[in-house]
């Protein structure tokens, strides 16, 4: 929506709001959030209210910790799980520096400049993403666990699926502060579920998957339920990914677009997936941030292992949905939703565009299914793998010269750190796994 000072200030009065949160998201993809009365709205939409930034991860040093917050007032909303009155609303901002230039490290602002840039070429990027989470229940002290119930799978319905009544409510929420959701289901384990919404520009998708997480999570507390986006919680069944449906609009026309090409698609197409394939080992640790996302992405299971692209089957990184025409597009199989959002469609959009200016040709088509693949027929083709774990994820990231260029080397370098540390802390920790394989043998 196009709002005006005027028209936030107007709509606190009339809907009876009484706190407004000023949301950001940190490095990694965590929501914070300033909370302030709607006495002092006209500050906030002034830009004129401060935070200390060295308490946000990934963020400036304490001694140059004052940052200030500037809404975008098309994001505002107001929360309907909040009592009718004094509700609370929320604006989306992006973090500026106290001289009033934007803050480089704002995850927000990454993304904006890579669209800036595809707008200067006559392009807008289009995404839509496939959220899936699982729904647990809560212990006696209202913490989360791993357990769950039911024997649920793919689409499922109710009584077999428990978390029915749940999802939808989150449905209704989520229409309710205007997303137009397409479709949700049960997914393929237990208690695993997916809600999908429609494609839009890339700045408005993120903006929508930060909020999607918050009343997914929101929603599942009122039901009594821990709403999780981690990975991969539990053994032997799937993980949760974060599929991205991906396109490129000139002029309201999707250019990927080709009636006479055999898979329907037009060169730029070609080239922007050559961009991503030729991208993606380094791209793989913003799509994939945690040590526990690499137990997601590994054989025999749903998600993508190696790197190769098909027309038809869904076994190989990207694939080419079925649909042609306007509703052509390239879906990115290997995120998941741990990944912060900005900082995924930003290097995703600048990988295809390296791809469309250097005229990257991707690799022929893998039709075939690539789980029956041996290692030698993989080599053969000349068919890599993603990186198998966080520390493999670093060292590809560190390689590629367009993850600096896109994230700026102060966020590269801080990223890198902290990815570097949670691998050394995760090879430190003494897991069950070892306490069941060797306590009492050994």
């Amino acid at each position: 929506m196009r709002y005006t000072k005027k028209d936030i200030l107007e709509m606190v009065e009339e809907e009876d709001v009484e706190f407004v949160r000023l949301q950001f998201t940190d490095l990694f993809g965590n929501m914070k959030n300033v909370a302030i009365t709607a006495s002092h709205l006209k500050k906030a939409l002034d830009n004129k209210v401060m935070f200390d930034g060295s308490s946000a991860e990934g963020f400036v040093r304490v001694e140059e910790s004052d940052m200030y917050l500037y809404p975008d007032y098309g994001t505002f909303a107001t929360f309907p799980w909040r009592p009718q009155q004094g509700k609370v609303a929320r604006l989306i901002c992006d973090v500026y520096r106290p001289d009033g230039t934007c803050y480089e490290g704002d995850p927000r602002y990454i993304l904006k400049k890579v669209v800036s840039e595809a707008a200067a070429l006559g392009y807008t990027f289009n995404v839509g993403p496939e959220c899936e989470f699982f729904l647990y229940h809560v212990d006696d002290d209202g913490m989360p666990t791993t357990i769950t119930h039911e024997q649920a799978g793919y689409f499922d319905m109710g009584p077999l699926d428990f978390g029915e009544n749940a999802r939808r409510d989150m449905v209704l929420t989520l229409e309710d502060m205007g997303f137009e959701v397409e479709s949700s289901h049960h997914e393929n384990a237990p208690a695993q579920h997916e809600i999908d919404f429609k494609y839009d520009e890339a700045l408005q998708t993120a903006d929508n998957i930060s909020t999607f997480k918050l009343v997914v999570k929101t929603i599942a507390k009122r039901h009594g339920l821990h709403a999780t986006f981690m990975p991969k919680p539990k053994n032997g069944v799937d993980g949760s990914g974060m599929h991205i449906n991906m396109s490129l609009s000139r002029d309201g026309r999707n250019i990927f677009q080709d009636s006479h090409d055999p898979n329907g698609l037009s060169q730029e197409a070609y080239y922007f997936l050559g961009g991503i394939l030729k991208h993606i080992k380094g791209m793989t640790l913003i799509l994939n941030p945690l040590v526990n996302s690499y137990k997601r992405l590994m054989p025999g299971y749903e998600a993508p292992t190696h790197i190769a692209w098909s027309g038809r089957n869904r076994t190989p990184l990207i694939r080419i949905p079925a649909t042609r025409g306007e509703e052509t597009r390239i879906e990115l199989r290997s995120p998941d939703p741990a990944c912060n959002p900005y900082l995924a469609l930003a290097i995703c959009l600048a990988a295809g565009l390296d791809g469309i200016k250097n005229k990257i040709v991707p690799p022929d088509a893998m039709e075939g299914n690539m789980h029956l693949l041996t290692p030698k027929e993989l080599e053969e083709r000349g068919i890599e793998s993603l990186p198998k774990n966080l520390q493999e994820a670093v060292e590809e990231f560190e390689k590629d010269p367009l993850m600096k260029e896109v994230l700026g080397e102060e966020v590269c370098g801080k990223y890198s750190m902290a990815k570097k540390k949670e691998w050394e802390d995760y090879n430190a920790t003494v897991s069950q796994w070892e306490i069941d394989s060797y306590l009492l043998r050994i």
